[in-house]
């Protein structure tokens, strides 16, 4: 199911799934999120006057902000990017210029766009690949080349005047006897019946190690990729590689189907796509706010403030696709606000987010919920892991809640940092058992009451030793 059918209660529950609590918050995201559906179903008119509602997510660390926008990213089948605030800076500055966070999203909505168009032309494309995994499972010989090399020169002068890519003729054609032709018809056939799986063929396929690498921050800054031109006036390396014919299938079925696109196509409704369902959390939202301390790093967060304002506004960025517009991208900011307030980011960026949700403190009761409901909880995650040393772990109910109350307890008496406490307790807890499990061979081990508190409850006591240890 897609982003674009899902109702609001949909949507809460796939969150609840992995995520204790915070009813207000998820319901907010869903609702934000069914709106971007609705939006889409109105006239063209109507659909330009109507921009998302952005989202403020205020709450201590280790409540659930972060994991919900990770969720999110995963449940919805639309361009999502998530940034930390910190990692920019005003423009002038040393570090990230605030617009390379609208050309991740068009690059993860690039990703998307193949992929469902991969999805159309699989077909054709698993097809092509099987083709030429018969021909290398039995190769014929390669006729004799008949051309000189001046003659290869002047195709490959003739390919440069029509725009295309020089390169020497390697496509040589196949003396295909009457006998290789009944060994492929028959070598088919065993391939479509799935015999051939685990044969080793040799293949010919793009040099990883050719793959484009970062560029440079200005030319980021600029919307110019360097990679693609280099790429053009530079001939691709091909390695070669020997793999089982399903792994050779899943290489030249890509291979098939980055031929079969259409480039244009996909840029284009990439950045279509982007402009109108693209999502981007912006996580550290607070420390970009100046708290109550003065002093000269507050004019670079005011100025942060100012450059990612035009960009939530809506505004034009260039990418090497194309121009991008966020008009109506969904931007969904999240931060613990301890040292400062929301009302302390400058007044024009405060009225881009007009819904606030609050996340609150976990409790006890929470943390009980964390480690029993959620799909993949922290005790059947534990639980899994030492099984696989062939020990089976059980918790029983009343070390559960001891665990509960003393990741209480020492979030009280020290810093909060919410559910991640629970991590540090349970690594400690289960210590002994991760590291002497492999020499145990096999074993039944449950976990009660009295195991928590001699392991980690006299820990938690000592609050020197909780500071340092939990």
């Amino acid at each position: 199911m897609t982003e674009s059918t899902q109702t609001p209660k949909e949507i809460v529950d796939v969150l609840d799934q992995y995520i204790v609590g915070q009813n207000e918050a998820k319901k907010a995201v869903a609702v934000a999120l069914r709106n971007r559906y609705r939006r889409m179903q109105l006239s063209k008119d109507m659909q330009d006057e109507i921009s998302p509602k952005n989202l403020l997510m205020i709450g201590p660390t280790g409540v659930g902000k972060t994991e919900i926008a990770r969720r999110l990213a995963k449940i919805v089948n639309a361009p999502f990017v998530k940034v930390e605030a910190t990692k920019f800076t005003e423009v002038g500055y040393v570090g990230g210029d605030v617009e390379s966070m609208v050309r991740d999203l068009v690059e993860n909505a690039i990703q998307l766009e193949r992929a469902d168009q991969y999805k159309q032309v699989h077909v054709e494309a698993e097809k092509q690949a099987n083709n030429r995994l018969v021909k290398l499972l039995v190769p014929a010989k390669k006729k004799e080349k008949r051309q000189n090399d001046m003659q290869n020169l002047m195709n490959m002068f003739t390919q440069m005047q029509n725009g295309q890519m020089p390169s020497a003729d390697q496509d040589d054609q196949e003396d295909v006897t009457d006998d290789i032709r009944e060994k492929r018809m028959s070598t088919a056939e065993k391939l479509k019946a799935g015999l051939l799986e685990n044969d080793q063929v040799e293949i010919e396929m793009d040099d990883p190690s050719q793959q484009p690498a970062g560029q440079s921050t200005m030319m980021n800054q600029m919307g110019i990729d360097l990679n693609d031109t280099l790429s053009g006036l530079m001939p691709k390396k091909k390695i070669k590689r020997t793999v089982p014919v399903s792994e050779a299938r899943e290489i030249l079925t890509r291979q098939a189907s980055e031929e079969l696109i259409n480039k244009a196509d996909l840029y284009h409704n990439a950045i279509v796509r982007a402009e109108n369902t693209g999502i981007i959390f912006i996580d550290e939202i607070d420390k970009i706010a100046p708290g109550k301390s003065q002093n000269s790093g507050e004019v670079s967060r005011e100025g942060v403030q100012r450059d990612i304002l035009p960009i939530v506004e809506g505004s034009q960025v260039n990418t090497k696709y194309g121009t991008v517009n966020t008009d109506h991208m969904l931007f969904i900011g999240s931060g613990a606000f301890a040292e400062n307030k929301p009302s302390d980011l400058i007044p024009e960026l405060q009225g881009r987010f007009p819904i606030r949700v609050e996340l609150n403190e976990l409790t006890k009761e929470d943390f009980v919920r964390i480690l029993t409901e959620p799909t993949n909880s922290l005790t059947k995650q534990y639980i899994a892991l030492i099984g696989t040393d062939n020990i089976k772990v059980t918790f029983t109910i009343e070390a559960i809640n001891r665990i509960a109350e003393i990741a209480t307890d020492v979030n009280h008496n020290t810093d909060n940092i919410g559910a991640r406490r629970l991590h540090t307790i349970l690594e400690k807890l289960l210590e002994d058992i991760l590291y002497e499990g492999p020499d145990m061979q096999m074993g039944d081990i449950t976990i009660t009451e009295k195991y928590v508190d001699d392991k980690v409850g006299k820990l938690a006591q000592n609050k020197d030793l909780s500071r340092y240890i939990l």
